[in-house]
């Protein structure tokens, strides 16, 4: 594993944490698919800056919620655990990253609900793009131990492991590359506004829900854990807005367009 590239500049010699840098590469992926959606939907506006706000947002979010998560942590590390490395959980940078665009989308006038729309294909996909930077450093969210061929150990990550454990970061990739490819075709169609954010958690949820059987993680509720109720919680509302989208009228490239 590389949890830091270790680069030598001349009289500079910086160590890079891979996650930062696979945080970096997700944003600017995000950046450019939010652009294109809105391109695609007639409507002009700043994409990259409301990425930025909601990457900003998702990062807070992630290390709060953590925090929250596990006391004992904190407990044991005190504030250093606010700007470690490691230890960022999905719910909250999910619930903070799309406040943040819900206010951004109000404030502009897109609309708020129509904001997460089209920005959900990106968020799949920069959520997926992010966990590479969890499977670089090696940073204790890879899965159980395992005996299939691709298990992995991580002996030099942040939270090393000499086990063949299953790398779930990787297994998270490939399902938000796959969940966003779906939700930018389904987006290429006119569909009534709340249609595609409500597709996008019961996707994304269902995901993190499956691969939690599979995570270290401990079990708080229901032999559950924090992450797979936020996840069920997730695909709940996500059928609801779906419901409730379904009994109004469609929101088209040019009734977006007129709205902006």
């Amino acid at each position: 594993m590389f949890p830091y590239l270790h680069l030598n500049l001349y009289f500079w010699h910086p160590n890079i944490p891979t996650f930062g840098l696979m945080l970096w590469l997700a944003a600017v992926a995000a950046a450019y698919i939010v652009d294109r959606s809105f391109r695609r939907a007639g409507i002009d506006a700043d994409a990259v800056g409301m990425v930025a706000v909601a990457v900003v947002a998702g990062i807070l979010g992630a290390k709060a919620w953590h925090v929250l998560d596990t006391p004992s942590e904190f407990h044991e590390l005190g504030w250093q655990v606010l700007w470690d490395t490691a230890g960022f959980a999905w719910f909250g940078g999910l619930v903070f990253g799309l406040g943040a665009l819900l206010l951004q989308g109000w404030r502009s006038g897109i609309g708020a609900v129509r904001t997460l729309d089209l920005c959900s294909p990106a968020a799949a996909i920069g959520y997926g793009i992010g966990r590479v930077g969890c499977f670089l450093s090696g940073d204790g969210c890879y899965g159980l131990p395992t005996t299939l061929p691709w298990g992995m150990s991580f002996p030099h990550g942040l939270e090393p492991t000499l086990e063949r454990v299953h790398p779930t970061p990787l297994y998270e990739l490939i399902a938000g590359l796959v969940i966003g490819w779906w939700l930018w075709l389904r987006g290429g169609k006119p569909r009534p506004t709340g249609w595609m954010l409500g597709e996008y958690l019961i996707l994304s949820g269902a995901a993190r829900f499956l691969v939690e059987f599979i995570r270290r993680n401990p079990k708080v509720l229901w032999g559950l854990s924090n992450a797979q109720l936020a996840s069920a919680g997730s695909v709940v509302l996500g059928a609801v807005l779906i419901a409730w989208a379904a009994t109004h009228t469609v929101a088209g490239p040019h009734d977006a367009a007129q709205t902006a």
